[in-house]
């Protein structure tokens, strides 16, 4: 599946907005609260500044890895991507969140804006026709198959951001339709169209926990 790679850009961006403001609305909450917000159970073993922490390296994680040349093209495209990621390992995956809270500091929401423009000026950098082969933790993979994936995150995870805060909050719907694609990308790579279709349209229904990424 082929992306415009403006669109994918935009949309990537427009992730990492939905996030910061997320997070600074959590900040005012927090503000105003008797008990920290920060430290409220959120997703897994996660707590709000965890979760946060993990959501915001979709945008340090690009910075960084647009700056790690890669010598093959390993990771061939986005759904792939997750297929290749479905053999880390949870503990290190939650570890690394958990980690990523605390370096927030005791402004998360200033290190998250701070996080988006920093990936903003990253990806400027890259000349839009330019399509560099980057070295991710799966292997190499182009820049157009490894931004989605960092669009994908950043959406998820800012709902489950919004959902553990009780704010009813969605991305825009331009980049809703992008980690959609991404979806049936995961699907296609899976083999598990046939029963999402038969899901979608009513025809089945899906298992409890049953998850494209599990």
């Amino acid at each position: 599946m082929t992306r415009d790679p403006a669109a994918a850009r935009a949309a990537f961006l427009e992730a990492g907005v939905f996030l910061a403001r997320l997070a600074d609305e959590v900040e005012e909450l927090d503000e105003a609260a008797e008990d920290s917000l920060w430290e409220r159970p959120a997703l897994g073993s996660w707590d709000l500044r965890a979760l946060l922490g993990h959501a915001g390296r979709a945008l340090s994680t690009l910075t960084a890895y647009l700056d790690r040349p890669a010598a093959a093209e390993e990771c061939t495209g986005t759904g792939h991507y997750y297929a290749l990621a479905a053999s880390a390992d949870p503990q290190e995956v939650a570890a690394r969140g958990t980690a990523a809270g605390r370096e927030l500091g005791p402004e998360p929401a200033a290190a998250v804006r701070a996080a988006l423009e920093a990936a903003r000026e990253a990806l400027a950098r890259v000349p839009l026709e330019q399509d560099p082969l980057i070295r991710t933790p799966f292997g190499g993979a182009r820049l157009r198959t490894y931004l989605p994936t960092r669009t994908f995150e950043l959406a998820v995870h800012g709902l489950d951001v919004a959902a553990a805060c009780g704010l009813d909050r969605t991305p825009p719907d331009h980049v809703l339709a992008d980690t959609a694609l991404t979806l049936a990308e995961i699907a296609a790579e899976r083999g598990r169209v046939p029963e999402l279709l038969q899901a979608l349209t009513g025809r089945r229904s899906l298992p409890p926990g049953w998850s494209l990424l599990g």
